[in-house]
């Protein structure tokens, strides 16, 4: 097994005694987690040190890979321009882990480079693990937008090609927890902070990894985590093998959450193909809800299937209820693939003749025209879940106080620009969320006064 074992850390400048200058002492337990850290790296002595870090370059429909034969940086930023390092990267291994991100039409490489100075999601962990062992070339990885799934499959090709190349190899999981611990905290409180924490310790501490897959993107974000994807990555590396899992610390003082973990590999284990085991579960959820979807939901589907898979747009079927085929009304077809939105468009008011050419038009530019967002591929079509709103008569309103965000969708409108956002939203729980986000998706700056207009929806699921 070429990936010896992985760590789950977290990078707090203030840790780094000439950036805390004291202040590190409110984390002493994760101080005294980190150093055995290292000292379990320096015991294994790996030719390479991978840090996953989502404070590195990140995009949200690729994985950069930083490239050349090394970089610096420093804790300047900190205050602590002292404190500096040197990388070398491992330019073999970056090279086959992009061969086989290439050949499985993977986005990942090391396009894209806007910064090639280290960040200090990378500096925190080599700050400790150079005081015990400096022997290792780096590889850094930034995290991206796509789904969690993808994640893993990194992970996946990450461990292939320190096998490919018998490279000695250790994971960092760079990632700290929630942000939302507590009041006094940087980014104040919210109920999903604590509860996050809880979670995720309790998963890593079991090397459950399959149970990575099931927190949701709003619930992540509403946490304010930033090392989830990280983790994720982790756990691909140890698809299908047995894993022993260590707590070493945890801690919330600081109002943000410090986790640290150890993950040394076992025997292989058939019942741990986690990635596999989700999507054959996802793909019995979907097809269940497709036999149980409304004539909205299965025209959409029928006509993006139609349009992805033959390049044709159907036409309108025979036998459809006349409330389809009769009434004129705005559509938005909006599509998700493993819980993550992947294609959503529609019209605001009728541009067709009917309900029905308005659900096959949108379908279409939802799953392949969003731009967003790639178009789908053939390969996608059976983890896909699609919803259709059918949209009343927008009405003009004098303040946001007549909006609700689970009955009303909002439009925003000033100067020629103008954005809708849906009601009932996951992760969207407030008028004034509801309202930012509209203005964002016209173009309108935040502070900018608009006219508002509300409108009820007919989902269909």
């Amino acid at each position: 097994m070429s990936v010896l074992a992985a760590f789950m850390v977290p990078h707090p400048p203030m840790i780094v005694p000439d950036v805390g200058r004291g202040s590190e002492t409110q984390i002493e337990e994760t101080t005294r987690a980190y150093q055995k850290t290292a000292e379990e790296i320096a015991a294994l002595r790996p030719e390479t040190i991978v840090i996953t870090s989502p404070h590195s370059v990140m995009y949200s429909d690729y994985f950069h890979i930083s490239p050349g034969k090394g970089a610096k940086g420093s804790f300047a930023g900190f205050g602590a321009p002292q404190t500096a390092f040197e990388a070398r990267y491992d330019e073999e291994l970056v090279k086959e882990i992009c061969r086989i991100a290439d050949a499985r039409e993977f986005p990942a490489g090391t396009l894209g480079e806007r910064d090639k100075n280290l960040d200090h999601g990378t500096m925190v962990p080599l700050w400790f693990i150079e005081q015990k062992y400096r022997d290792f070339n780096l590889v850094r990885i930034g995290l991206s937008g796509l789904p969690l799934t993808d994640h893993y499959r990194l992970g996946q090709m990450i461990r292939q090609a320190a096998e490919d190349l018998g490279r000695r190899t250790v994971l960092v999981a760079s990632g700290d927890l929630s942000h939302k611990l507590q009041d006094y905290g940087p980014y104040g409180f919210a109920e999903e902070g604590p509860q996050y924490d809880q979670r995720i310790m309790d998963v890593c501490g079991r090397a459950a990894f399959d149970e990575l897959f099931d927190f949701s993107e709003s619930f992540c974000d509403k946490a304010a985590e930033c090392g989830h994807r990280s983790f994720v990555i982790m756990a691909g590396a140890f698809d299908g093998l047995d894993v022993q899992a260590t707590v070493l610390s945890h801690q919330d003082v600081t109002g943000v959450g410090y986790g640290i973990c150890t993950f040394y590999p076992g025997e292989a284990n058939e019942e741990r193909h986690f990635l596999d085991q989700y999507l054959m579960r996802k793909e019995q959820e979907v097809s269940d809800k497709n036999d149980s979807s409304d004539e909205y939901v299965k025209l959409a589907r029928q006509s993006l299937e139609s349009y992805i898979l033959k390049r044709e747009k159907i036409k309108i079927p025979e036998g459809l209820p006349e409330e389809m085929t009769q009434t004129r009304a705005g559509a938005f077809v909006s599509i998700h693939k493993n819980g993550a939105l992947r294609g959503c468009i529609g019209t605001i008011g009728p541009t067709t003749s009917c309900v029905a050419q308005e659900i096959i038009d949108n379908a279409i530019s939802a799953s392949t025209r969003d731009p967003r967002f790639p178009a789908i591929g053939p390969d996608e079509l059976k983890y896909l879940e699609i919803n259709v709103d059918v949209l009343g008569e927008p009405e003009d309103i004098e303040s946001k106080d007549q909006l609700d965000v689970k009955r009303y969708g909002v439009i925003v409108s000033s100067v020629g620009k103008r954005g809708l956002l849906l009601p009932d939203l996951e992760g969207i729980d407030t008028v004034d969320q509801q309202i930012e986000i509209a203005k964002q998706k016209a173009g309108i700056h935040r502070f900018e006064s608009v006219k508002l207009q509300r409108f009820e929806v007919i989902r269909h699921v």
